[in-house]
């Protein structure tokens, strides 16, 4: 009886450690299997949005970001700073944060650096989607008919949202 005790605890303490280590090393740079795996610790000094989100361009690397609401998971988004918001995009695959934005679920933090943001997303969509898709590309290094990565939809079939500071 002692020994199924002990398992028990072992598997536990073992349970707990990953759960733990998800914690706090999610979400993942990748874009294929456990690399999609949220987080949910955001972090970042919550701050005023800028007058002009240029200053970030000179970041690399994606952002963080979060939706209000349940569930509160963190994922990273590849980027480019406009003046007025920030572009984001994502692959047309009917991906969990992406359909939020669509049904309205739509304010959120975004995190740039050690900065975050209190956002709104708006799904963009007409010949605006491709004017900020172009730009989201050439940031990336590619064209709109390029795939970021090998099975992934060309660029142009990516949806885009647009991210300005909340409204209250």
């Amino acid at each position: 009886m002692a020994s199924i005790r002990n398992i028990s605890m072992a598997f536990g303490v073992v349970v707990i450690l990953v759960l733990f280590g998800w914690i706090f090393t999610a979400p993942y740079l990748s874009n294929q299997g456990l690399g999609r795996t949220p987080g949910l610790i955001l972090g970042g000094t919550l701050t005023e949005a800028p007058e002009d989100f240029t200053i970030h361009n000179v970041l690399q690397g994606p952002l963080k970001f979060k939706l209000e609401g349940f569930p509160s998971l963190v994922n990273y988004l590849s980027w480019v700073a406009l003046e007025d918001g920030i572009i984001t995009a994502t692959r047309p695959d009917g991906g969990y944060w992406g359909e939020r934005v669509k049904a309205g679920g739509n304010k959120g933090w975004l995190r740039l650096g050690d900065t975050t943001y209190k956002m709104q997303a708006e799904h963009i969509t007409g010949a605006q989607h491709l004017d900020m898709m172009g730009q989201w590309a050439a940031k990336s290094g590619r064209t709109l008919d390029e795939a970021l990565y090998e099975g992934s939809e060309p660029l142009r079939e990516w949806e885009v949202f647009f991210w300005t500071p909340e409204q209250q």
